[in-house]
């Protein structure tokens, strides 16, 4: 964890510094931004002191808003606030998607209307700076906001709750403190309920998603463009006339025509649907994932807690509402399997001879062996798999909390979804690529698409076999998908954010 990423005002922490963070980045805060948050915690205080009922301060939170908490019971009340909303259980968040959930937590608590102390600042950065991983569920979160997920994360601060040691397995939060020499955190006067308001545990993993996203976008356009080549299809699908009034159009043609390099002698006076149509559906999917950047950069930058400390007095606000985060994954995942029902389509022309001019099946003895015909049939089970579970996650919205209006916009499902999407985009390139190296091994035309295409593939097919024959193609996918996974070809396509990923999501 060497860089560090020193943060003088709130907007430091942008969805950038959020990826970094999640990678192993580390934080310090300014002096400076130290001394506004203890001005703007002094500010919360006196206007606590003055009177009045506070929201989840003073009073209970939901149904239980009319009863009054006791001045003796208020202390300990905004620690006890995490303990029955702690009812996640495993899949757990990876290391990752809780770094990123904790920066995304800093972020927005840094503002002057969350009423923070520095001290609450400062631990989060110090569990980060340790690399604690809190327990924090990745989905089951029928609430308004993130309750449940931020409920694990605080009862983590505070050293009653749970977290995970390197090899994964569940520990007391208090030992895993102590053994980082840190000490359980007490959430002061109106600390504790600022805390559980927002939708950071989205935000930072949706910041994650969108990265990802364009990483895949890249890979499958480089595998395109060695189906391309290899099936000598024409280019005019890809002409820079066609991208006229859509710059991620333009930015795709780009890019494919530049690996696939010319055909002056096409195979075929039309190519496949699916290999004409590979440009939208990769724009489109950019254009989500923009979409979604800009979710999370106003989920980062908005009024995130309730009740807000505006002009001097408390407010109450909808700060917890993800439904923009949750929507904007659902569209990603749309954009996501469309890419790959459209990959799987080319994977399947890939093994006809009538496309190819290469043995049926891409197999090196048609008849006794089968080829890769069955590599499709995954693909297919796949595919079936992601449809049956496709409808819209941020919808469904359901009576709970005793009858009091909480319309849900299920942040945590919405990205977890997006996420298993994203696992089978990356099998499928995997699929398709494994093809695209069977292919180069039995085609004798040299069409082979750009030098530039070359180097990349290259890189690919150093771990896979050099034959043609029957094998368990599994483990070739597999090997594959893990060098997916670490970035490889995420410099051929320019985007705003390109580097590699040291892991997916």
């Amino acid at each position: 964890m060497g860089r560090r990423i020193l943060v003088e005002t709130p907007s430091d922490l942008s969805g950038d510094a959020v990826l970094a963070v999640a990678e192993g980045a580390r934080i310090e805060l300014s002096a400076g931004l130290l001394g506004r948050l203890a001005a703007s915690r002094a500010a919360t205080v006196r206007a606590l002191s003055d009177g009045g009922p506070v929201y989840g301060v003073t009073t209970g939170m939901g149904s239980l808003a009319h009863l009054a908490i006791g001045a003796a019971e208020q202390p300990a009340f905004q620690d006890d606030l995490m303990l029955a909303r702690s009812v996640g259980t495993s899949p757990w968040l990876g290391r990752r998607e809780v770094r990123a959930a904790l920066a995304a937590r800093l972020r927005t608590v840094l503002e002057p209307e969350a009423g923070v102390s520095p001290g609450l600042a400062s631990v989060l950065v110090a569990v980060l700076d340790a690399d604690l991983h809190p327990a924090v569920p990745a989905t089951r979160n029928g609430a308004a906001g993130e309750i449940i997920p931020l409920a694990h994360l605080g009862a983590f601060l505070t050293g009653r709750g749970e977290g995970l040691d390197p090899s994964g397995v569940p520990r007391p939060a208090h030992e895993l403190l102590r053994e980082a020499g840190l000490a359980p955190y007490s959430f002061e006067a109106k600390e504790g309920v600022g805390f559980l308001q927002g939708v950071p545990v989205a935000a930072g993993g949706a910041a994650l998603l969108g990265a990802e996203t364009r990483l895949l976008a890249a890979q499958a356009l480089t595998v395109a463009a060695a189906e391309v080549a290899l099936v000598r299809a024409p280019r005019d699908p890809y002409d820079p006339a066609l991208g006229r009034g859509d710059p991620e159009l333009a930015l795709v043609h780009e890019a494919l025509r530049s690996l696939a390099g010319g055909e002056p002698a096409p195979r075929m006076l039309q190519a496949p649907v699916s290999f004409r149509v590979v440009g939208p559906a990769l724009a489109h999917l950019l254009r989500a994932a923009a979409r979604l950047d800009q979710a999370v950069a106003r989920a980062l930058g908005g009024v995130s807690t309730s009740p807000a400390l505006v002009e001097g007095r408390f407010v109450g606000t909808a700060g917890f509402d993800g439904f923009d985060l949750a929507a904007s994954a659902d569209a990603v995942r749309l954009g996501v399997l469309h890419v790959a029902e459209v990959g799987a389509a080319r994977l399947h022309r890939m093994l006809d001879p009538r496309v190819t001019g290469l043995p049926a099946q891409l197999s090196a003895d048609p008849g006794r062996q089968a080829g890769l015909v069955a590599l499709h049939k995954r693909t297919v089970g796949l595919l079936h798999e992601a449809r049956r579970t496709a409808a819209p996650a941020s919808l469904g919205s359901a009576e709970t909390s005793l009858g009091q209006e909480d319309v849900q916009s299920y942040t945590l499902e919405a990205t977890h979804a997006l996420r298993g999407s994203l696992h089978v985009l990356r099998d499928v390139v995997a699929c398709e690529l494994v093809a695209v190296h069977q292919a180069t091994l039995l085609d004798d035309t040299g069409a082979r698409g750009s030098e530039s295409l070359q180097m990349v593939l290259h890189k690919a097919f150093e771990h896979l076999p050099e034959r043609a024959d029957d094998r368990p193609a599994g483990r070739d996918v597999a090997a594959l998908v893990r060098l997916l996974g670490v970035g490889w070809a995420h410099d051929r396509l320019d985007t705003t954010r390109d580097a590699p990923l040291t892991g997916h999501a």
